[in-house]
C-alpha cells in the first residue's frame, strides 16, 4: 500500500476546523491533529488566555493558521460571536467539534450527589486524548465521504447505564 495515497485521504488542507473545549485534553489533541493534517483551526474555551495560548502553541508547533476565540457554549450570544470570528478570519467552517465539557461547582466533595457525579462522568469520561484523534481525523476528512447518518460509538468499550 502506498502511504502517500492513504495519507491523501486524511489531508485537511484548505479546510477550517472549529473545536470547542479546544484548549486542553481531547479538544487540544484534536485541534493539533487537524492542524498537522493541514487544516486552519479555531480553538475555543471559556478562558481568553487559554485560547490565545493554545492557538499560539498550535501555530508554532505546526505552522498552521490558528486563532483562539473565547466562548461559553451555554451562551447563545457567545456562540454567535464564535461563529462570526471563525467566518471573519477564515470565511467558512468545514469541521465542527463540539467538545466542550463540564465542571460544575460544588461546596465540598461530600456534597456531590450521585446524580451530579453520574452527569459529569457521563459527559467528561470517552479515554486518553490521543485515542480520539484517529476517529476525529477520519470524520473530518474525505476518508469519511461515504459515511452518512452513522453513529460511531467511540467509548473505549465502556458503557454506562443510568441508575
Amino acid at each position: 500500500m502506498n502511504s502517500e495515497k492513504t495519507a491523501k485521504h486524511f489531508d485537511l488542507t484548505g479546510k477550517v476546523a472549529l473545536v470547542t473545549g479546544g484548549t486542553r485534553g481531547l479538544g487540544l489533541a484534536m485541534a493539533r491533529a487537524f492542524a498537522d493534517a493541514g487544516a486552519s483551526v479555531v480553538v475555543s474555551s471559556r478562558k481568553a488566555g487559554a485560547c490565545a495560548e493554545a492557538a499560539r502553541a498550535i501555530r508554532e508547533d505546526t505552522g498552521a493558521r490558528c486563532i483562539g476565540v473565547p466562548c461559553h457554549v451555554a451562551d447563545w450570544d457567545d456562540c454567535d460571536a464564535l461563529v462570526a470570528a471563525a467566518y471573519g478570519e477564515f470565511g467558512k467552517v468545514d469541521v465542527l467539534v463540539n467538545n466542550a465539557g463540564m465542571s460544575p461547582p460544588y461546596e465540598s466533595l461530600v456534597s456531590v450527589s450521585r446524580e451530579l457525579f453520574d452527569k459529569v462522568i457521563g459527559v467528561n469520561l470517552a479515554g486518553r486524548a490521543d485515542e480520539i484523534v484517529g476517529a476525529a481525523l477520519y470524520l473530518a476528512s474525505d476518508a469519511s465521504s461515504y459515511t452518512n447518518g452513522a453513529i460511531i460509538k467511540i467509548d473505549g468499550g465502556m458503557s454506562f447505564a443510568a441508575s
